[in-house]
């Protein structure tokens, strides 16, 4: 939901260029070895590079800037999909795909309800006789449980998109507050380190997608080189299956911590009294997001005291 937002804040000009460029040259130096493998070995190479040595200077200056911009294009194309990509990962598809989105949200949803029914019959067995295999396996079920969204409707195809949904979502069953609607005015009034935490992890997230696009890409070089099809495969496996959801967890997490620490900052800043316990909570959020998404007040809200912006909150 908030994909649009991180792409508008993400990081410095020369961090973005350094994360944009690496793995466009790591891509391409590959493509090389592939098309080295392809001309057979070394006596061919020495005759290129041979070639090469005898053009003229204006020559070898072209050649190199077209290899310089064929690394950037090809960095900020990859860098432009990320997003869009990261929206499949997570499992919005297009209208087309709609009768394989219901049918691995279904079964998301059934695996969901057995592990529900397994995590109550463990809980039931440590109450009665604990055991180290019921102790990890209850840790194991809560953490599966806490990765998913709360209501049926929320559920998406894809664990990375219902890890990343249940993060978006549980702000409004805790607090009231509708994380999509909120977000923008939230993340102006966060502390810096809390800020740069959370772009450090959708950098890291983004990196992670990232590699699966150019693995994808490295498979066009087997025609030049049969393992860059084993090799790229392996790769887009273990990006998607390891490294993507590892890396959407950490995420998801600092999500739920940002709220957790700092949700009141916003209402301060916002010249309105916080909730003053958690049976509060979700009526007062919503009543803040209801302000900020309609622009609509409630005849007996008042403001409060402006609150120092620099100060800390919790």
């Amino acid at each position: 939901m908030l994909s649009a937002f991180w792409g508008a804040v993400g990081g410095k000009l020369a961090d973005r260029w350094s994360a944009v460029a690496t793995p466009a040259l790591v891509f391409w130096l590959g493509g090389l070895g592939a098309w080295i493998y392809h001309r057979r070995g070394e006596h061919r190479l020495d005759s290129d590079t041979h070639w090469l040595t005898h053009q003229s200077a204006a020559a070898q200056i072209a050649l190199l800037l077209a290899a310089l911009l064929t690394v950037a294009a090809s960095g900020v194309l990859v860098a432009a999909i990320t997003s869009p990509v990261l929206r499949l990962l997570e499992g919005y598809w297009p209208r087309w795909a709609g009768p394989m989105t219901r049918l691995l949200t279904r079964r998301a949803l059934r695996r969901a309800g057995l592990d529900r029914d397994s995590l109550q019959a463990a809980r039931a067995r440590l109450r009665s006789q604990p055991t180290p295999a019921d102790r990890a396996l209850v840790a194991r079920l809560e953490r599966r449980h806490r990765q998913r969204p709360v209501a049926p409707a929320d559920y998406l195809p894809t664990s990375v998109g219902n890890l990343l949904r249940a993060a978006e979502t549980r702000p409004t069953i805790r607090y009231g507050l509708d994380t999509v609607v909120v977000w923008p005015r939230f993340w102006l009034v966060l502390p810096d380190p809390t800020r740069q935490a959370l772009l450090a992890a959708r950098s890291r997230l983004d990196v992670a997608v990232g590699t699966a696009i150019w693995s994808v890409a490295f498979c066009a070089f087997s025609p030049l080189a049969w393992p860059a099809l084993p090799v790229g495969l392996g790769l887009v496996a273990v990006s998607v299956a390891v490294t993507v959801p590892a890396r959407a967890r950490v995420f998801a997490d600092l999500i739920d911590a940002t709220f957790d620490i700092h949700r009141t900052a916003l209402y301060q800043q916002l010249r309105l009294t916080p909730p003053v316990g958690p049976a509060d909570e979700p009526a007062g959020g919503r009543v803040l997001t209801t302000l900020l998404w309609r622009g609509t007040y409630p005849p007996a809200l008042t403001y409060t005291e402006p609150t120092d912006p620099g100060a800390q909150t919790s």
